[in-house]
């Protein structure tokens, strides 16, 4: 069966991490049978991490808070958590899968593919948004 997105309630949980006054900085969106849905969401980045297990695969957006000594600003992150338990087909499905995620979540400064707790860090996040990011005035202050 084809997986299809809600993209109404999808685009709801996507405008609450892009508001500045709602105080969500992460969304997660999960499949409930062939349907990919809202999940979980929160203020607090060590929340996501939990949410993020073994047997399971899902999408996340997330919102940072980055910048060098001159500007702060917010970056949005497009995460693909793939727990390390996803069988086979579950896994090759998620690449196509995420063109529909795609269709809502279209405003993001970096795009990870995720199966590694390690790599759910945030210091690590924030250092790839800093690469992405352009200009870094804080390598003059060295």
């Amino acid at each position: 069966m084809a997986t299809r997105i809600d993209k109404e309630a999808c685009r709801e949980a996507y405008n609450l991490v892009r508001d500045d006054a709602s105080g969500i900085s992460w969304v997660t969106f999960k499949y409930s049978g062939s349907t990919i849905v809202p999940g979980d969401q929160g203020s607090e980045y060590q929340e996501f991490i939990n949410t993020c297990t073994d047997d399971i695969r899902l999408y996340a957006y997330v919102r940072f808070t980055t910048g060098d000594a001159m500007s702060k600003r917010a970056k949005f992150v497009l995460i693909t958590w793939i727990g390390e338990d996803v069988g086979g087909l579950q896994r090759a499905k998620i690449g196509t899968d995420k063109t529909l995620v795609k269709e809502v979540v279209q405003s993001f400064a970096k795009e990870l593919v995720i199966t590694d707790h390690k790599e759910l860090d945030e210091d690590y996040i924030k250092n790839e948004l800093k690469k992405a990011g352009g200009a870094n005035y804080d390598a003059q202050i060295e």
